[in-house]
């Protein structure tokens, strides 16, 4: 399990540097040239007389760009889920398959005929 946590950490920063720098850059540029994380809304500073309030602001942008990532991961790991139990499916039916007793082929079902058909003949004559 700790592997999977490792490779799950590495896979994560993977996916957020092409979000980062191969998906969003090339949207921003379709809508006008904006870099996603530099999208905020700032507060107004606030003077309440003996101290000033400096200006809070709502980073949106980040928000944004941290959707698109986990929407990614996620796709991925369903996709590699997908992929894995497709494969477990795929070795079931082939264990069952195995474990069935394979039917004569017709080869073996005509030999097995001429061997029963000479025995036949032998115990005659004997």
């Amino acid at each position: 399990m700790a592997v999977g946590v490792i490779i799950g950490g590495a896979f994560g920063k993977i996916v957020s540097s092409i979000v980062n720098d191969l998906i969003m850059p090339p949207i921003g540029w379709l809508i006008g040239g904006v870099n996603f994380t530099d999208l905020k809304v700032t507060l107004p500073a606030i003077d309440m007389g003996i101290e000033k309030l400096a200006p809070a602001t709502i980073n949106y942008g980040n928000f944004v760009q941290t959707t698109f990532d986990f929407l990614i991961i996620s796709l991925c790991v369903f996709m590699m889920l997908r992929a894995i139990n497709k494969f477990v499916k795929k070795n079931e039916v082939a264990k069952k398959e195995a474990e069935k007793p394979a039917e004569p082929s017709k080869e073996e079902k005509l030999l097995t005929e001429i061997r029963d058909l000479l025995k036949q003949q032998a115990d005659k004559n004997a």
